[in-house]
């Protein structure tokens, strides 16, 4: 019987019972959601819920993961399936400019190892950690859909291509 093995993602996950609390006006922008969808089939709105739950709590928190759970009447280990699955959800705190750089082939063949290395040498970090200021975060994620602009990086939901080390000098100092 093969046994759960924690991930990069999972084994940040505490879990709790704890559930988190949504003032009235973003509850009903959760309940917005749901008209788009047939009431039989609530769990469709799951991933835009998710992204609520990441908007206003900074990233996907057990207590956000036990709410949605409860307000779609699902089982808590049908959001987290969801929530895991996608690298979009931010499963522990990041910084204030999340840092995505693609690591997948056409990124990495023109140089997103050199790259990677330098944001992280700037920043005094390694891939997955934050700042102790806590204003960038720097992650290494699948492709970005930006191969004929390789490397290149998402900063919060901007692109950034066509990346050498000046350009991300620049990059990084404007944001500081």
């Amino acid at each position: 019987m093969a046994s759960a093995v924690a991930t990069d993602f999972t084994n940040q996950i505490v879990y709790t019972d704890e559930v988190a609390e949504f003032s009235p006006e973003i509850v009903a922008e959760m309940e917005s959601h749901l008209t788009k969808y047939p009431a039989e089939r609530k769990r469709s709105a799951l991933i835009p819920l998710l992204f609520v739950i990441q908007r206003e709590r900074g990233w996907v928190d057990n207590a956000g993961v036990n709410y949605l759970a409860r307000f779609l009447d699902l089982e808590v280990t049908d959001v987290w399936e969801t929530a895991t699955f996608y690298s979009m959800f931010n499963l522990r705190k990041i910084g204030k400019y999340h840092i995505q750089v693609c690591k997948t082939l056409s990124c990495r063949i023109m140089g997103e190892p050199d790259i990677t290395e330098h944001i992280c040498n700037k920043l005094g970090i390694h891939v997955g950690e934050t700042t102790e200021d806590e204003k960038f975060t720097v992650s290494r994620v699948e492709c970005l859909g930006s191969c004929g602009t390789a490397p290149m990086m998402q900063i919060n939901f901007d692109y950034h291509e066509d990346l050498t080390t000046e350009k991300v000098d620049k990059i990084l100092d404007s944001l500081k």
